[in-house]
């Protein structure tokens, strides 16, 4: 069974990461019992039950990237305004 990352853990809600540790047992005893056909369909199962979690990391990333271009623009405009000062 594939674990899904650290950072995607972290954002399950508590009722998805009760799933995902349950999902990720069963699948493992399966895997013990070399049923990987039945461990597949587990599998299948998490892929889909941290979709929304992947969903809010993206989501995340594009909030920090939106204030990192904000706070360059912002850093930009104070120069432009210092450079029209120092000309004066």
């Amino acid at each position: 069974m594939r674990h899904c990352s650290v950072q995607v853990r972290g954002l399950l809600t508590r009722d998805e990461l009760d799933r995902y540790n349950a999902l990720m047992e069963v699948g493992s005893f399966l895997e013990s019992q070399t049923r990987y056909d039945l461990a597949y369909t587990v599998q299948k199962e998490v892929d889909l039950l941290i979709q929304p979690a992947i969903e809010r990391l993206k989501d995340k990333g594009r909030a920090r990237d939106r204030a990192t271009q904000e706070y360059l623009e912002a850093k930009r405009l104070g120069l432009d305004e210092e450079d029209e000062e120092d000309d004066n």
